[in-house]
């Protein structure tokens, strides 16, 4: 039976975030918590939203949280962001996420996806316009 393709890291993207779990981040199961997961990809989105809006973001949607494979106690987690939507005042980016395990046999393998909105907020919590 022939091995599947292995994944590959984006060509010519830097990871907006890359992470460590360890073993306080996994389940009674050895595998990590899917609510660490998304908290990260939370970061990786809002960073960059961030740079974009000037000034703070708040998540205000996930559309869509994607687990395709577990993530392990070691591996090397990528967090790939890209812009879909500039809005008035909101942000859209999708999050890919991608995991390099077993050093001794490298694999990489994709993780999870999921897109997310932000919206820019001033000091009071209210919505500001995204600067163009």
């Amino acid at each position: 039976m022939a091995k599947p393709p292995l994944e590959q890291l984006p060509d010519g993207k830097v990871p907006a975030l890359r992470v460590v779990p360890m073993p306080a981040d996994a389940n009674q199961n050895g595998d990590i918590f899917g609510g660490w997961i998304m908290s990260q990809v939370d970061i990786a989105g809002g960073s960059v939203a961030g740079r974009i809006a000037r000034g703070r973001v708040a998540t205000v949607a996930v559309k869509e949280f994607v687990f395709k494979q577990p993530v392990q106690i070691g591996d090397v987690v990528s967090f790939y962001v890209e812009l879909e939507r500039i809005g008035t005042t909101s942000i859209t980016v999708t999050v890919e996420v991608y995991a390099e395990r077993r050093p001794e046999e490298p694999k990489t393998v994709k993780v999870t996806e999921a897109t997310l909105t932000y919206v820019a907020i001033d000091r009071d919590g209210r919505p500001r316009t995204v600067p163009r």
